[in-house]
């Protein structure tokens, strides 16, 4: 058990500052994920309205500027459960799709991707999973299919299902109601998170979230033995909570470390990991890789899929927490984002710019181009309703030499064509995101070179 009493760098001989922030970085995907966690269970969020654990909330329509969640795509119609294996384990119910595009994403506490179910994974056939808690050794019924083993109690199903408009939408629909989740065992399971002690302040409000999550959804091995560093912060107290009355220097090295570590997540966030060429893209297949322990049905299990460095996957988890939570391994769907021109301007929407493809991304599925505001990374309202372009939306207008060339804009283009190639942009910075489903083997493996933004008339 930690010894709170140890409030300063000089008694433990340690920079309680950057451990703090360290400790954020670390703990920031399990707070944040679990949050939208008990979001999506009391609230709901966007077009998905609250449901509880265990129960799918489907969306009724793509996500449009009222869905509050960072980085949502407007491709696909989302299906989300979260599920409460404390209880013992679910049956999943999955429908045929006939050939269509969907997953289903299984990501634990940690906001690792840990299992797929869909086309690419296990196929588009109807079928029947059991995903069990961690250490479950029962017996698996006849006429399951598979079984998905959780490395944490709670687990978020982040189902999408491709949809081509609001035509598609019944055929979507009836596909969202035969998607089922029953226990196995019909014992009764928690109805809520693990709740944070009342009476700590809002600014340490974080690090009691972490303390007290952590407890109860611990990582691996090799993560618990890393986070054993963060003893000097209280992070490791069992019982009462070392928040509620900590001393000053405490709340002073979490505070300044909650900062830093902020600030470290939102520069990388914005800085990518590409340092390419002005206005490139920051094109990483390998973004959602910071999964190093657990590989169930549908994943890749080879180190090409895994951080080499466990304590650099930790910054890399965080990033992606931030600019895309609940994102896809690179080999299901590629996420590309740029915030500059070819010349390197920031993005705005007080010009006008275009994106030429001469020949259509390579993919297996389709691709698209969202357009979000910064720095909130939520969908931007525009009176036309579109949201994203790609190569699903009709009445694109292609160049006589099969080339597409898309317009970014706050206002409406004048000529015809280019309105109807036209993503509108909001009236300040903005940021673009290129997804790319089933990405080819270009992509993967960094051949493929997305053309850079240019001013309109440069």
């Amino acid at each position: 058990m930690a010894d709170s009493t140890r409030t300063d760098a000089d008694s433990t001989g340690t920079d309680l500052v950057g451990l703090a922030a360290e400790a954020y970085v670390y703990g920031y995907p399990l707070v944040y994920g679990l949050s939208m966690v008990g979001t999506s269970l009391h609230e709901g969020f966007g077009a998905l309205a609250a449901a509880p654990f265990n129960r799918f909330a489907h969306s009724e329509h793509l996500a449009d500027d009222r869905t509050e969640f960072v980085s949502v795509n407007n491709d696909t119609v989302y299906s989300i459960a979260q599920l409460d294996l404390s209880g013992g384990p679910l049956r999943l119910h999955v429908p045929g799709t006939g050939g269509a595009y969907y997953v289903l994403q299984f990501i634990d506490a940690w906001t690792n991707s840990f299992a797929y179910v869909g086309r690419r994974a296990t196929g588009t056939a109807e079928g029947e999973w059991l995903v069990v808690p961690p250490g479950w050794a029962g017996s698996v019924p006849d006429g399951v299919r598979g079984v998905i083993d959780a490395p944490t109690s709670v687990v978020t199903v982040a189902g999408r299902y491709a949809c081509d408009g609001p035509g598609d939408l019944p055929r979507v629909r009836a596909l969202q109601e035969r998607l089922t989740l029953a226990p196995l065992d019909g014992r009764p399971h928690r109805t809520g998170l693990p709740a944070p002690e009342p009476g700590v302040p809002e600014e340490l409000r974080f690090f009691e979230e972490l303390r007290v999550w952590m407890a109860d959804f611990p990582p691996s091995a090799a993560d618990q033995a890393y986070q054993d560093r963060f003893q000097p912060l209280g992070l490791l107290e069992e019982g009462p909570s070392p928040y509620a009355a900590a001393g000053p220097e405490l709340v002073d090295a979490l505070t300044k470390g909650l900062e830093r570590g902020r600030a470290r997540v939102e520069g990388v966030s914005r800085a990518g990991t590409g340092g390419g060429e002005p206005g490139s893209w920051n094109t990483d297949p390998h973004l959602f890789d910071y999964n190093l322990d657990h590989f169930g049905v549908g994943t890749i299990d080879s180190p090409e899929w895994r951080f080499a460095d466990r304590e650099a996957s930790y910054l890399a988890r965080a990033v992606a927490a931030r600019i895309g939570l609940w994102g896809n391994h690179g080999y299901e769907a590629v996420y590309a984002q740029t915030f500059q021109d070819r010349e390197g301007r920031q993005l705005n929407g007080a010009h006008s710019y275009v994106l030429r493809f001469p020949e259509p991304p390579p993919v297996e599925s389709f691709w698209s181009v969202t357009m979000y505001s910064t720095p909130d990374y939520y969908l931007v309202g525009n009176p036309a309703g579109r949201y994203s372009i790609g190569d699903r939306t009709p009445g694109l207008v292609h160049a006589d030499d099969g080339s597409l060339t898309l317009y970014l804009s706050h206002d409406r283009p004048a000529d015809r064509a280019r309105a109807a190639n036209w993503l509108p942009a909001p009236a300040g910075d903005f940021r673009p995101m290129l997804r790319l489903y089933t990405p080819g083997a270009a992509v993967l493996d960094g051949s493929y070179e997305i053309p850079a933004i240019e001013r309109d008339g440069e």
